[in-house]
């Protein structure tokens, strides 16, 4: 598989990665709301967005690890003596 040479922005891709799992901040808007309405403590609408902020973070780690772990194959020698380009 190719490869590029540069690395991503961090920040970039922990945008796009926020953009694309919205769905893991529900459970903070919903105490956002219950904060308005019921009166329960904002606190827990902050910890749990800190909480999904954090598993992105985490998700991101380990995705770049495994990215990092593959090497290339090295070259091998051409051993097809019809593509070797040396006929006898």
């Amino acid at each position: 598989m190719r490869r590029t040479k540069r690395t991503g922005n961090f920040f970039l891709c922990l945008l796009i990665n926020i953009l694309l799992n919205l769905e893991g901040s529900i459970p903070a808007w919903i105490l956002l709301f219950l904060h308005f309405f019921i009166g329960i403590s904002i606190l827990w609408f902050w910890l749990a967005l800190a909480i999904w902020i954090i598993y992105i973070l985490v998700w991101m780690k380990i995705i770049g690890w495994a990215g990092k772990c593959s090497k290339p194959d090295p070259p091998k020698e051409n051993k097809n003596p019809y593509s070797s380009g040396k006929m006898k």
